[in-house]
Order: structure tokens, then C-alpha cells, then sequence
């Protein structure tokens, strides 16, 4: 069974309980400045879970390509990828824990064929502030009891068994959706405990998490309480590679007949075998798969956002490239990744016929850094040569503060460093390295937490008055003005728009005489579910860049604004009471951006 075929079971499946297939969302949100990455299938459909109107109903299934920047450290073992594909379905206020729970094991058992004896469940055991999740667990044990199986059912904490997007319990703000949920664990009987290991469920490699369906049936009050969600939803949640790895049999996903393919070619090329190099060929594969579809989707390598962690990726690919013999020089070198990058593309193109498409593109976006960074260690070296000249002993010593200089201004770490034979004081780097991501921490604010910052009644109102925003900069810049994304929290709106010129006193001023004008009319917010070329006919605007549903979600503002937006929004116009514009700037590329405010 293929990772197509998995993906074909599972999508027919949940038609088949009435699920309607929604689109996968780009890799890099076009419309979220709020986060770098799509890191889940749930992440677009935020709204939708606190009540909003999906176009395709309340029952949708899909496969979303993910990333996350947050494993890379973790990619090595035998089970973590940075890109990955999810598999999910969702219930928006329709079905719930009894009917999710047995379709969860109807399609791992007959659909799928996993041995039943080697599924694991765990379930939420409750914290001070939500009970045990008792219904789970009944359902689990009739399951287990029907199937004539020793129910292995076992209770987690919050750190294990419960989601929301700002994690625990205790770090969600007011307003914040959550619930608890329940994992499907698959057991490698080859695979033995290590030394000191937990038991069940240990993160030794015996077991491995390929199904997460969470309950969202919470949201935290103003009182740091919980109460009950007006709609219950259902999030299921499946990462392909790891079913694969599954219904195979694999204890090491890269083992697969998805990855096994890439290691042939990079045993081949290396002359290494991935017995005794398995970390290094993980990674090699890992960051390869994920930098071709970032580089697919037009990042560049950069100091900056998105092409930041595209050449952090390449880097530490090269790295271990090279740890393995490869080629040191840059010809030869890019005949060997040009190998590797033919058959990851081979092993995608079936599913992403999109790679094919952009394959010279990928290609020569991965080389040329390559190239790049062969003369950036070079220039790094240099530098570091001139430290250590003086130095008689073989082992060449230069300060922390040359080390964060070489890590700041050319990209090396701090293994990279040590790599060409220098060393430094690693606590004090690490001091430097602190400082550093503090400042960062506090610059980038709520940058990874997706969608809206929150769901406040002021971050609501933010959100209607960046329609009423875009429409006032049409009616006074003119009409080739269009947003290009927005971010919004209770202390502001940030709106990006078209336009190449800074915009002057008097029309900043008429902007905001016409959004509060509106805000005084108190028009009324509605929303209507209709055909994408009928939106287009009456003149909705949008990012038509964006790759939209059949039918969409058009919000229209009284007789004045008309949008495809998922929403949230006010019912009123009045209840944003006053419309404030802060400051203004240039972002480059013909784009401005707009800070504001609502009270």
C-alpha cells in the first residue's frame, strides 16, 4: 500500500460519511502575516470552529501539506519529519465523540488493516480545571470489549491529551477555543525498551502516534474558567508518513517505501550506507523534501521569515551531506543534490504534480545556495584565521564574541563553527545566543500562533474595520489598491495593501472620516454562502491569487463593502465605535502597510 493509496482510503472514507473534500491550503499563508508556515489541516479553518459558516457544510475532510519549524532540531530519529502530510477530518458542530471514536478504528482496522492487538489508546485524565474525559474512555472500552481485546487505554496529562494553540490549560487566553483529546498509538513489537523507559507509550521508538482526534469543546472565560463551546467540533488529525510506516511495519519511517527510494540514491551517492549513518541520511532527506516545497512555493534563502528557515534547512542538509564524503567542491557537489532532488520529486510527483511543473525553479533555488554557502564558509574562514594566526596551539581558540559575529553576519552555527576546528567559550555564546532570542522573542510577538491573535470582541471588531479600511483606501487611492494581508490583535490592526506612494495628511484624514462615517451608520454585517464566479460578478473583493473553494463565503457591509472572508465579524458596524489610523510605511515591492486602531 502506497502513501497515495492511504490517501485515497481515507479520503473515500469520510465521503462516504458525508464529508465534503475542501482544497490544500498553501504551504505559505498568503493572507496570515501571523505565521510563516501551514502547520496543521485545522489552522485555516480556525473561524469555523468558533462558529462561523464553512461554504462546504460541517462535515470536510482533506490532506493538508504541513511544516513545522519547530522539529528541526528533532529530525534524526526514526519517526520526526519537518514536512509532513495530514491527513484530517472535521465535524463543525455536528458529530462528535461517538461517532469519531469508532470510524477512528473502523478505518485503521478494515480500512486500513492494522493488526488490532498493536493499537494503543490515550485519553484525557482531567486537570484542575476540566474533568476526566469519561465518555472517551467508555467508548474506548466497548471497542476493545466488541474486538474481544485487553482495553489499553491510557490516561495523559495536559501536556499529552489536551490542544489548543496556546497549549496548556493555564497559557490560553480568554476566548480561546480548546479541548482534550484522544491518540491512536501503533506498536513495533521488534523494537525493545531502553534503559530507563516509562513503559506504555515511552518515547523510546516502540510506539508511534499516527492519529490525534481532538474535542474542542471549550473555551476560556474572562474569569480564567472554562465553559462549554456553542458548537462541539471534532479535529482528527493523521500524519501519512507515519501510517505508512504503520501499515508496513516500518519502526523507521525512513524505511518506507515513500523514503527508502531517497536513502538508495543517497547511499549511491555518498557511498555510505544508511546502517551506521542513519542520522545524518535522516536529515539529508528530511530538509531536502521540505526545502523543495518552500523553494516550490517561491521562498528564496534569506535572512529573513521564510527564506530564514529555507536556508537554515539547506545548511544543515550540506552539513551532513558533506559529514557522509560527499564532494567538497561545488560542481561535483551539486551533481550529487541534483540526484537526490530527482528522486524526492519522483516519489512526490503523483500527489504534487506541482514539482514537475516547478522543477528547474527548486532546483536552481537549492544550488545556488549551495554554492553560496561553499563561499560563505570560506569568507567565515577567513575571518576566523585572522583571529587565530598568532595562535601556536593546533587546537585554534577565538572569543564568543567572534563566534556570534560569524553566526549573525554568515549563518554558521555554532557546530558548524566547531566543525572547521575552532573553539570558544560555549557558555558565553550561549549567554549572547539568549540575548539575542529574547529581543527576537519580543519583536516577533504572536507571529507563530496563526489566525487571529485572538478572538476578542475588539479583535473581532478590528477585523470588519479592515473591510471598511480596504474599501475607504479604494474610494480614495483608487481602485488598483488591494490587500496583500493583515494581522490583527486587541491592541491594533496592521493591514498591508497595493500602493506605491506614501499617502499624505489629507488622505489619511478622508480614510478615516469614511470608516468612521459607516461606523456612525451602524450598516449592518451579513454574510452570504455563494458560487466563487458569482462573488467575482457582483464585485466582491479578494486574493484571487489564492486558491479559493467553489463556494465561498462573501461578507457584505450594508451596501458599501462587499469580501470573500471566512470571518468573524460584528453584526453592526457600531460596535467599533471609532476608527484611528497610527502610523503608516513603505514594506517595499510596491506595498504599504497601515497600523490602526479600534475602540
Amino acid at each position: 500500500m502506497s502513501a497515495k493509496d492511504i490517501i485515497d482510503i481515507y479520503i473515500k472514507f469520510f465521503e462516504n460519511k458525508g464529508h465534503k473534500k475542501i482544497d490544500n491550503s498553501p504551504l505559505i499563508p498568503e493572507n496570515d502575516p501571523t505565521t510563516l508556515f501551514t502547520s496543521s489541516g485545522m489552522q485555516p479553518l480556525v473561524p469555523y470552529f468558533l462558529g462561523e459558516t464553512h461554504p462546504q457544510g460541517k462535515r470536510l475532510v482533506n490532506v493538508q501539506n504541513c511544516f513545522r519549524a519547530n522539529d528541526i532540531d528533532e529530525v534524526g530519529d526514526n519517526r520526526h519529519t519537518t514536512f509532513f502530510r495530514m491527513l484530517g477530518n472535521w465535524s463543525l458542530g455536528d458529530y462528535f465523540k461517538k461517532e469519531e471514536i469508532p470510524w477512528l478504528w473502523e478505518l485503521l482496522t478494515k480500512e486500513l488493516k492494522l493488526p488490532k492487538e498493536k493499537l494503543i489508546v490515550s485519553i484525557f485524565k482531567g486537570s484542575e480545571d476540566v474533568p476526566f474525559d469519561k465518555e472517551s474512555e467508555t467508548l474506548w472500552k466497548k471497542i476493545f470489549e466488541k474486538e474481544k481485546l485487553k482495553p489499553r487505554i491510557v490516561p495523559e496529562g495536559v501536556d499529552k491529551n489536551w490542544w489548543s494553540r496556546s497549549g496548556v490549560p493555564k497559557n490560553m487566553p480568554a476566548g480561546e477555543p480548546g479541548g482534550p483529546d484522544t491518540e491512536v498509538y501503533f506498536e513495533f513489537e521488534n523494537v525493545k525498551h531502553q534503559k530507563n523507559c516509562k513503559g506504555e507509550l515511552c518515547d523510546c521508538g516502540k510506539f508511534l502516534e499516527i492519529g490525534n482526534s481532538v474535542f474542542m469543546e471549550y473555551k476560556k472565560t474572562e474569569k480564567g474558567d472554562f465553559e462549554n463551546l456553542p458548537q462541539k467540533n471534532v479535529d482528527f488529525g493523521g500524519g501519512l508518513e507515519r501510517l505508512l510506516a504503520a501499515v508496513e511495519g516500518k519502526d523507521d519511517i525512513f524505511r518506507t517505501s515513500l523514503f527508502s527510494p531517497i536513502i538508495n540514491v543517497i547511499e549511491k551517492e555518498t557511498g555510505k550506507t544508511y546502517l551506521g549513518n542513519e542520522k545524518a541520511m535522516r536529515i539529508i532527506t528530511d530538509h531536502l523534501v521540505a526545502s523543495i516545497f518552500i523553494a516550490k512555493e517561491g521562498i528564496k534563502p534569506s535572512k529573513n521569515e521564510q527564506g530564514y528557515i529555507l536556508r537554515r534547512l539547506l545548511r544543515r542538509m550540506l552539513d551532513n551531506f558533506k559529514s557522509l564524503g560527499a564532494s567538497p567542491t561545488v560542481i561535483s557537489g551539486q551533481a550529487n543534490l541534483t540526484a537526490i532532488i530527482n528522486e524526492i520529486i519522483e516519489q512526490y510527483k503523483e500527489t504534487d504534480p506541482v514539482l514537475l511543473e516547478k522543477y528547474e525553479e527548486i532546483k536552481l533555488t537549492i544550488l545556488e545556495e549551495q554554492e553560496g554557502y561553499e563561499k560563505t564558509i570560506d569568507e567565515a574562514i577567513k575571518i576566523l584565521s585572522k583571529e587565530s594566526d598568532n595562535s601556536t596551539d593546533p587546537v585554534k581558540e577565538i572569543s564568543a564574541e567572534t563566534a556570534f559575529k560569524i553566526y549573525s553576519s554568515h549563518g554558521l552555527s555554532p557546530s558548524q563553527i566547531k566543525n572547521l576546528g575552532y573553539v570558544f567559550n560555549e557558555q558565553e555564546f550561549a549567554d549572547k545566543m539568549e540575548e539575542h532570542q529574547k529581543l527576537s522573542r519580543e519583536g516577533a510577538g504572536l507571529r507563530f500562533k496563526g489566525g487571529l491573535a485572538d478572538e476578542s470582541e475588539i479583535t473581532i471588531a478590528g477585523h470588519t474595520a479592515t473591510h471598511l479600511l480596504q474599501q475607504a483606501l479604494r474610494d480614495v487611492l483608487g481602485k488598483e489598491v488591494n490587500q496583500a494581508g493583515s494581522n490583527i490583535t486587541n491592541e491594533r490592526i496592521r493591514f498591508d495593501f497595493s500602493f506605491s506612494e506614501k499617502l499624505t495628511d489629507e488622505q489619511i484624514k478622508e480614510v478615516e472620516k469614511i470608516v468612521n462615517d459607516k461606523i456612525k451608520e451602524n450598516l449592518e454585517v451579513k454574510f452570504e454562502i455563494m458560487p466563487l464566479e458569482k462573488a467575482k460578478e457582483l464585485g466582491a473583493t479578494g486574493l484571487f491569487g489564492d486558491k479559493y473553494e467553489k463556494d465561498v463565503k462573501v461578507y457584505s457591509i450594508g451596501d458599501y463593502s462587499i469580501e470573500i472572508c471566512g470571518g468573524p465579524h460584528v453584526d453592526f458596524t457600531g460596535r467599533l465605535k471609532s476608527f484611528r489610523i497610527i502610523k503608516q510605511e513603505n514594506i517595499g515591492r510596491g506595498l504599504r502597510r497601515i497600523y490602526a486602531r479600534v475602540s
